[in-house]
């Protein structure tokens, strides 16, 4: 991990904190890859596995009145934001215990209760949503602030670069989160991206931005602090550029032939969770058997999700109808 001289050291609570968030996503995550390979479930997925430490260390910093928005690769944001496991799987496998009833499945759930508010499949469509929920903390003069995840290539869009203007103008409380894991789906970020650096975007539209290692949780709870502590403070938004690699295709089933075998398995080779988990006890963070006991819980927690999501019923032909007017318009 590096050390950070002029940030602010997260507390050894906040550190196993963070790692409690990674293991929780690794751990969903397998456990969804497993039983779609049983075929127990029938949907597309989007693994994200190996960027746990962007959204772990930020919600760690986060509050349940903060909100997140993401895309529909975001599972591992909504599990790091501490989102119920249950109601998470009864939606993966659309059945009516779900946060959507069923109705809006692995790449559209939400959980306000949590802060969980919009998971959108439209690329870049994140930002602009952030925007309008960190409008409306400035509105009624609360400290919330606004997350928007995002991809590389999301940085491309249009709605990027009108959504950062706009939260410049306003001076809103959100912070634009890029994981740049290097590949807009199939394509290599240097195939369609015309800068080296994303974070160099955000001087064009006023803000601070900074390109942070994605895999080192010092450096990103450092970055994110000051980001956030900014935002409540009424000082406007931030552009993180999390640097970051997936180690799995943009989809399950995709062979990623767009990745080099050798930085594949260097990354892998690299993977940034048992990294934390040797260096937490290195450091005298918590213990080998502490860490093992936690994991336990997790995965105790993940499994009993699995259970009571395959279990809910399926939703009757009846929701066709429902929650699509506020009042039933006859054909």
């Amino acid at each position: 991990m590096a050390e950070l001289s002029n940030a602010p050291a997260p507390s050894q609570e906040a550190l196993v904190d963070i790692y409690r968030r990674m293991i929780r996503i690794e751990r969903n995550d397998d456990a969804i890859r497993k039983t779609i390979r049983l075929g127990r479930l029938v949907m597309p997925y989007y693994s994200a596995r190996g960027q746990e430490v962007i959204p772990a260390t930020i919600s760690s910093l986060l509050t349940d009145d903060d909100k997140i928005c993401t895309i529909y690769r975001g599972i591992h944001d909504m599990v790091a934001k501490d989102m119920p496991l249950r109601p998470l799987w009864a939606e993966i496998a659309g059945r009516v215990d779900g946060t959507c009833k069923g109705k809006g499945g692995p790449m559209h759930l939400t959980h306000p209760e949590t802060g969980v508010m919009v998971t959108t499949g439209i690329v870049g469509s994140s930002m602009p949503i952030a925007n309008g929920l960190a409008w409306a903390a400035k509105l009624d003069g609360s400290k919330r602030v606004t997350i928007a995840y995002f991809g590389d290539g999301a940085s491309n869009i249009g709605a990027f670069h009108e959504a950062l203007n706009l939260a410049s103008v306003w001076k809103l409380p959100v912070i634009f989160v890029c994981q740049n894991n290097g590949f807009a789906e199939h394509t290599r970020y240097e195939n369609g991206t015309s800068v080296d650096f994303i974070a160099k975007r955000a001087i064009g539209y006023g803000m601070p931005g900074h390109t942070v290692d994605g895999n080192d949780p010092l450096a990103m709870y450092a970055a994110a602090h000051e980001a956030i502590i900014r935002a409540r403070e009424g000082e406007g938004p931030t552009l993180l550029e999390c640097k970051t690699f997936r180690f799995l295709g943009h989809v399950l089933g995709d062979d990623d032939k767009y990745m080099t075998k050798e930085e594949k398995a260097a990354a892998i080779a690299k993977d940034p969770l048992p990294a934390f988990k040797a260096w937490l006890v290195a450091q005298g963070h918590a213990t080998e058997d502490q860490l093992a006991e936690m994991q336990a819980k997790i995965e105790a927690e993940v499994e009993d999700a699995q259970e009571f999501g395959l279990a809910s019923p399926l939703p009757s032909v009846d929701e066709l109808r429902r929650d699509v007017f506020a009042q039933e318009m006859p054909a």
